[in-house]
């Protein structure tokens, strides 16, 4: 039995810590509203996953440090643009010899980081990264499901991967961690706009025309930045951008298909109860791509919708009329 804290208690934390509890470990998840902790601990559920009954074992407070005291992990399921403030908060509860775990999908507006960067930088420990194709609400329900851990450190990934895996959740390692992170960050904002796409009933061609070409983009800022090529057609890479980009309950591909709908942007993250990490994430996926000089035609299309208000079908038109080139 390993003691584990998850920090984060949306969808996609409070799965984490329902999967790792039914294993048998012994599991606290910090909740950040401290009504709704109490709302949990009285009911055992969380209204982020209303049809779900939390394990009796699990520990639930909004007291970061009374969740780490005493962990041996500690996973990160806090949104990106909020990382930062809680860790700087929670780094100094961190037991010396805990593995730190990122299972946040995004960069950090400013400063460009990716989450493991931020945990990095304010902890001063280096984070291994669970991403993949998962929703939450499927995983919660024990769907066959496959994701990959990246870490530098082989060992330390070996023994992430035994703690994470189960007869439904399988988990694989690589040593990308960069790559594993943009695969999951960038995917966001991919998926809004595939959503964007399908809103505006442009049909499937047009969809996979978007997540073929999206995929390049996404290799070719990765490389420029250190990744490795192949991390792209993986599980964080190609698996994860096909779910948001077909899936409907993707948040990212619901914020672009109420875009393509004519919604505007306030209007639809005003009655979101959990966040769309790729709405932020499309600014900073953008400024990433001017520093580094790399085209991203797409990202660019969806900074320009989202941030200063471009039709949707404008942008569209816009990427069909670029000037023409080779494939590769």
């Amino acid at each position: 039995m390993s003691r584990i804290a998850v920090i984060g208690a949306g969808s996609w934390g409070t799965t984490l810590a329902c999967l790792l509890a039914d294993k048998g470990n012994d599991v606290s998840l910090w909740v950040y509203e401290d009504a709704l902790a109490r709302e949990i601990k009285k009911t055992g559920i969380n209204r982020y996953l209303p049809d779900v009954s939390l394990p009796s074992g699990i520990m639930v407070s909004s007291r970061i440090e009374e969740v780490l005291r005493d962990a041996e992990y500690v996973v990160n399921a806090v949104p990106t643009q909020h990382t930062r403030k809680v860790f700087n908060t929670a780094s100094g509860h961190i037991p010396a010899g805990a593995l730190l775990v990122n299972a946040s999908k995004g960069i950090e507006k400013g400063t460009l980081l990716t989450v493991s960067g931020i945990l990095e930088e304010v902890s001063g420990r280096k984070a291994a990264v669970l991403s993949g194709p998962s929703f939450a609400a499927e995983v919660i329900r024990k769907r066959p499901t496959a994701v990959t851990i990246a870490s530098e450190d082989r060992a330390k990934g070996l023994q992430l991967q035994r703690l994470f895996s189960t007869d439904y959740f399988r988990v694989y390692t690589n040593a990308d961690v960069i790559g594993t992170e943009l695969g999951g960050a960038l995917k966001n904002v991919m998926a809004i706009a595939s959503g964007i796409s399908d809103g505006l009933g442009l049909g499937s061609s047009t969809r996979a025309a978007l997540i073929t070409r999206g995929l390049a983009e996404m290799t070719r800022i990765g490389v420029a930045l250190g990744a490795v090529e192949k991390t792209f057609m993986g599980l964080s890479g190609l698996g994860d951008l096909v779910l948001t980009c077909t899936g409907t309950l993707s948040r990212n591909y619901t914020v672009g298909f109420r875009l393509g709908k004519g919604e505007r942007l306030n209007d639809i993250l005003a009655n979101m109860t959990m966040v769309a990490e790729g709405v932020a994430t499309s600014e900073s996926a953008y400024e990433l791509s001017e520093r580094h000089g790399v085209e991203m035609p797409i990202i660019e299309q969806i900074y320009k919708v989202i941030r200063e208000g471009k039709s949707p079908l404008d942008a569209v038109k816009e990427l069909m009329t670029r000037s023409l080139k080779s494939e590769y």
